[in-house]
């Protein structure tokens, strides 16, 4: 293990890199590589422009500036599966909130069953509406991380490798993907 006068941590684990034009490509590549064994903790994407401008100040860079820094901030992963699930989750969330929140308010010795009901599912819909909003802004928020990249040079994915027979695979995989500028380089963060 190494260390940099920023205190980020290197290990001596060989790590493929590649650069990816567009997002189902790399979101291909990244399947293909979790199914030929590589672990969701070996596999990484640039981090958002936030912790970029934070790491390595607010200069404008390019993907090919940032494959082999080391001081790259990395991020995981995130499909478009789990995507939907996270937007499912906030509506449902939201949507169950406002009818719970009306049923209590309606839930008395004076109330009818029927009224119950008419009033949770009417109370949910605000939720759901507020819900669906939210969960609207998340999905922008991933495309327009994947967007950005793509503007300033592509969509990166380090994948950490432990020997030779991995790097090949890895490179290889990420090639089959319309991966370009794949290599490997002798460390990963």
């Amino acid at each position: 293990m190494t260390m940099t006068d920023r205190g980020t941590t290197y290990i001596d684990i060989p790590e493929a890199v590649g650069v990816f034009d567009d997002f189902k490509s790399m979101q291909a590549a990244m399947y293909d590589l979790m199914i030929a064994g590589f672990s969701r903790y070996d596999i990484s994407v640039l981090g958002s422009e936030e912790a970029v401008r934070e790491k390595l100040g607010s200069a404008f860079w390019q993907s090919k500036d940032l494959e082999d820094n080391p001081d790259a901030p990395r991020a995981a992963f995130v499909s478009e599966e789990a995507m939907g699930e996270m937007e499912g989750a906030i509506v449902g969330g939201f949507l169950f909130l406002g009818s719970w929140i009306a049923m209590m308010a309606l839930l008395g010795p004076a109330s009818t069953l029927a009224a119950s009901v008419g009033v949770a599912a009417i109370g949910g819909a605000p939720g759901a509406v507020i819900g669906t909003l939210l969960a609207r802004r998340a999905d922008k928020g991933h495309r327009d991380y994947y967007r950005q990249q793509i503007e300033n040079g592509g969509i990166l994915i380090w994948v950490r490798t432990v020997d030779a027979q991995k790097e090949k695979l890895a490179t290889e995989i990420m090639k089959r993907h319309s991966g370009r500028d794949v290599h490997v380089h002798g460390w990963s963060e």
